[in-house]
């Protein structure tokens, strides 16, 4: 469970971005601060895997903390939800590490969908041990809204669809089939990894697995693209 920090200092704002976290599965709100000095103090005492932060702020300016969360919490990442529409600051969040940028008022749709994109490249770069181009470009490309495939489908817990969309590239060219650790090497995640996605596909209907006998006569599971 992801935990989101939102820093705001309109109340009844910070309030309504909490309730709508409550519709989402995998976050959950880590508390609400209404100026930095309130930020700084729940970041030291609560995990945030990422801030929902305000530009405008009654004790600093959004813009003015990046840096120093950058410094301190490289690890949190920051999505801004403000009223400030000058480029000067898109341009200032984007050079400090942001990863959205929201202009108020955010409609629930937008904002949940922000948040699920999110979710969704947070997951599928932790679920990697090493990047190769095409991960790359499908990270950095359309967001989830705009993919045709496999994020059109709900899709579970602990599946997503940059990796799924990997697995299924590298099933679909293994003519041969191929066996869990195969699947791993190919898109740089872990054998457990790769095995989960696997094993969604055959529950999916989109692939199937029979036991081989190796080298050493042991059996090992193959996966076949349907």
């Amino acid at each position: 469970m992801r935990k989101a920090l939102i820093v705001e200092d309109d109340y009844r704002i910070g309030m309504l971005h909490e309730k709508y976290l409550e519709n989402i599965n995998g976050i959950e709100s880590a508390g609400h601060a209404l100026n930095a000095k309130e930020m700084w103090e729940l970041l030291k005492e609560r995990q945030a895997d990422v801030l929902l932060l305000d530009i405008y702020l009654p004790d600093s300016m959004g813009i003015h903390l990046l840096e120093d969360l950058r410094h301190f919490y490289p690890g949190t990442d920051i999505i801004i939800i403000t009223a400030a529409t000058d480029r000067e600051y898109l341009e200032k969040s984007l050079r400090g590490g942001i990863v959205n940028y929201l202009i108020k008022p955010v409609t629930i749709e937008k904002f949940e969908q922000t948040i699920k994109d999110y979710l969704s490249k947070r997951d599928s770069m932790d679920a990697v041990q090493n990047v190769n181009q095409q991960f790359i470009d499908d990270y950095l490309s359309q967001p989830v809204e705009s993919k045709p495939a496999a994020d059109k489908r709900k899709l579970p817990t602990g599946i997503d669809y940059l990796t799924l969309e990997s697995v299924e590239k590298v099933l679909r060219e293994a003519h041969g089939g191929l066996t869990a650790e195969q699947a791993a090497n190919k898109i740089g995640a872990s054998r457990t990894t790769a095995r989960r996605y696997l094993e969604f596909m055959i529950s999916e209907g989109e692939a199937e697995a029979r036991l081989e006998y190796g080298i050493v006569g042991r059996p090992e599971r193959h996966y076949y693209e349907i």
